[in-house]
């Protein structure tokens, strides 16, 4: 039995209204199943791997029909919690981005906000795992949820599986009297693999960020912070291996995206991808980290590395819905189009 990569977060439902009312006149709101946590490990799924979830969900029939749909992709549900009364929901308009100021949150006391320490058997949960996968949503929701995410940690380090953190920053979460650089660091120094931007870095880190980078925005500028941050993240944190960077700006010419992975003193850039049509923001940070994973996982030069996660997080940006549905083949060719 090969060995599964384990990812622990929470997951959600997603309503996404039409603007302007469209939603009222349709008497018609679409559902996604999401999550940060979810939309990783529904990618690596995909992509052939053996994927473990955890998350709480409370015993009823539509976390009945969740957990089947999920298994369905193919990933082991078997560490999935069940207990608390409701499942988390958040509202996105259509096409809009979740660091808009149009998300509304809609997930206190959800069953997994309401996890305690002690709750679940993170030692047995985590037997035949080679890898350990969460963000920084989860410890964002409370003191709680923060605690048993440290002893999920301290339970892959017992086990030596190798841990990724990905720096999601969601400042609507940060609501419990504890600021993140209060809760962050502590978690992040059990991680071999931290993945953000230099802004999240600096949010949840303390890293430091040029207030003044975009006046001359170009991209080596950008490309030489992020080597920086990246440096001063492995002095900060020793057991940190690679540091994994994205960059996407919109404009009324389109968007452009593209990403850096410093590794071993090295650092591997990504082609520049472009696009005037995008479809759904949601995921895509996702999609990049799961890149990540498939590629370090498979022992993959680090260029091919990074290559395949930018265009992964890219091609989600042309997709509905929180998890990507691109095959590796898809993804390659999305490489081969912005060599």
């Amino acid at each position: 039995m090969s060995a599964s990569i384990f990812c622990f977060g929470e997951l959600l439902f997603r309503m996404s209204p039409l603007m302007h009312r469209g939603w009222i006149k349709q008497a018609s709101l679409p559902v996604y199943i999401g999550g940060a946590e979810l939309n990783v490990a529904t990618a690596l799924a995909s992509w052939e791997h053996a994927v473990k979830y955890c998350t709480a969900l409370p015993p009823n029939y539509l976390s009945e029909d969740v957990l089947t749909d999920i298994q369905e992709k193919g990933i082991d549900v078997s560490a999935v919690h069940l207990s608390g009364n409701r499942i988390g929901i958040y509202f996105l308009p259509q096409g809009a981005d979740l660091k808009n100021s149009g998300v509304i949150y809609d997930r206190a006391h959800s069953a997994f906000s309401d996890l305690k320490p002690g709750t679940i058997d993170w030692h047995k949960h985590l037997q035949h795992c080679s890898w350990f996968h969460f963000s920084a949503i989860s410890p964002a929701l409370n003191e709680n949820v923060a605690a048993v995410c440290k002893e999920a940690l301290q339970a892959a380090t017992d086990l030596r599986l190798f841990i990724s953190v990905d720096l999601n920053y969601r400042s609507k979460l940060w609501q419990y009297g504890k600021s993140p650089l209060e809760v962050m660091p502590d978690l992040v120094r059990h991680c071999d693999g931290i993945m953000g931007n230099i802004w999240a870095a600096n949010s949840l880190l303390g890293i430091p960020v040029d207030e003044s980078i975009h006046e001359n925005g170009s991209k080596e500028n950008y490309l030489r912070h992020a080597a920086i941050t990246s440096q001063l993240i492995q002095e900060q944190y020793p057991k940190c291996k690679w540091v994994a960077n994205t960059f996407r700006f919109e404009d009324a010419g389109g968007l452009k995206y593209y990403a850096a992975l410093n590794n071993k003193g090295n650092q591997y850039i990504s082609p520049e991808f472009t696009t005037n049509i995008i479809v759904d923001k949601v995921g895509s940070g996702d999609c990049f980290m799961a890149g990540l994973i498939h590629g370090f996982s498979n022992g993959e030069p680090a260029q091919s590395i990074i290559n395949f996660a930018a265009a992964a997080a890219f091609g989600k940006l042309h997709e509905t819905g929180d998890a990507t549905r691109q095959t590796i083949q898809q993804v390659n060719q999305t490489i081969a189009s912005h060599a």
